[in-house]
């Protein structure tokens, strides 16, 4: 019994923690602040320690966060280039 609690208690982190890692990265940085608030709301840290909760749980791990390294390319579109001059060099 208490090994089949342990194991639970394994995947429940395991699958909070791959939904936390694959979260956009504007839901991730709310629900730090909200974990943090509820944190200081609930008497277990004070303001300061909420704060540093609050940007330590919203940092990211490497790439996958579109929001820190930029690598991803201009934001800006490109325009496409025109069809016709693609398919007349084909034939």
């Amino acid at each position: 019994m208490a090994q089949e609690l342990i194991v639970g208690l394994i995947v429940a982190s395991a699958a909070f923690y791959a939904v936390w890692r694959w979260m956009p990265a504007g839901w991730r940085r709310s629900a730090a602040r909200k974990v943090a608030t509820g944190t200081q709301r609930a008497g277990l840290v004070d303001a300061e320690r909420a704060a540093q909760l609050a940007a330590s749980l919203a940092k990211t791990s490497g790439c996958g966060s579109c929001d820190s390294c930029n690598s991803c390319g201009p934001k800006s579109p490109q325009a496409p280039a025109s069809s016709s001059a693609s398919s007349s060099s084909a034939r």
